[in-house]
């Protein structure tokens, strides 16, 4: 039977296409849409609330899915927020405690002064400014811009100062990478006169490019300055992997090239600035106040 209609439907195809178009076969065509149409037309509106009520629980569902979704999503973004706001807590309750016992910026009178004269070399390792005693610095001060830490105050006449940069031979400056409490010592890489050195540092440190070094506020008996806490000096440029310890290649933020305005960070006598700073050069070799491990031994190789 399935062969009679497949051998059927192939002639009156075969007939169709080959008669005009006002045949016989196109006739019984044009009279069969003309009974269907209506029907189907009928049929289609009769059914379209039927697939409209379908197409709503459809609808229905997958909205009550997409909500579910969303409320585990929005609950799990409440914990998320809970648990950072309990960081956030512990961090401002954590660095109120440390604001007790570490020096900050406010510690400290800034003298602003001009730049009269820089070392002809291609180093810059030190400047010349026109503040000295008579304004309150002194030997070992931290000098700083607009842009982060300089250098520190080596040697002060009555009217001007002698400041060694952060590339100077002997600088050396507790540090540390922003998202990091691991301290390290920052010093000139050797060789390259723009580049510095955080030495020193725990072998396990995370250091990513493009992360910001800043002073720790430690302080070591081979530099007795303290620098207050959180002061910039560069950027990671990356990881030394030659070098025997952990360390990275920093950049420094301050243009050291060209200076032209400066501020020291005077401490004035008998405060708690100059008391501390006192402290550390009186430390006999091996011992620091809030020193890391490495900068001990820095200190020592330096001191060498």
């Amino acid at each position: 039977m399935l062969a009679l209609l497949i051998v059927l439907s192939l002639l009156l195809l075969t007939a169709y296409f080959r008669e005009a178009p006002g045949g016989r076969l196109h006739g019984i065509q044009r009279d069969f849409l003309t009974v269907v149409t209506p029907i189907q037309d009928g049929a289609n509106k009769a059914l379209k609330p039927v697939r409209d009520m379908f197409s709503w629980f459809s609808n229905t569902l997958h909205a009550k899915s997409q909500l579910a979704q969303a409320l585990k999503q929005a609950e799990k973004l409440r914990r998320q927020l809970v648990a950072q706001q309990e960081e956030q807590r512990s961090y401002r309750e954590l660095l109120a405690l440390t604001h007790l016992d570490r020096l900050g910026v406010g510690d400290y009178r800034p003298v602003t002064a001009t730049v009269i004269d820089k070392d002809p070399n291609i180093w810059y390792s030190t400047v010349t400014i026109d503040k000295g005693e008579s304004s309150g610095v002194q030997r070992d001060d931290p000098v700083i811009n607009a842009e982060g830490l300089v250098g520190k105050v080596t040697q002060v006449a009555p009217d001007g100062a002698l400041v060694e940069l952060l590339t100077g031979s002997s600088m050396g400056v507790g540090a540390r990478i922003g998202t990091s409490q691991a301290t390290g010592l920052v010093q000139p890489k050797v060789g390259d006169p723009n580049d510095l050195l955080l030495g020193y540092l725990p072998a396990n440190t995370q250091a990513n490019a493009g992360e910001y070094v800043v002073t720790s506020g430690t302080v070591t008996p081979a530099y007795p300055s303290l620098y207050p806490p959180g002061l910039l000096i560069g950027q990671v440029t990356s990881v030394d992997e030659e070098s025997a310890d952990k360390s990275v290649n920093v950049t420094p933020v301050a243009n050291l090239h060209d200076l032209d305005i400066v501020q020291v960070l005077t401490a004035a006598p008998g405060s708690r600035a100059a008391n501390l700073n006192q402290l550390a050069i009186s430390l006999p070799p091996g011992r620091q106040a809030g020193g890391a491990g490495g900068e001990q031994l820095a200190s020592t190789q330096v001191g060498e």
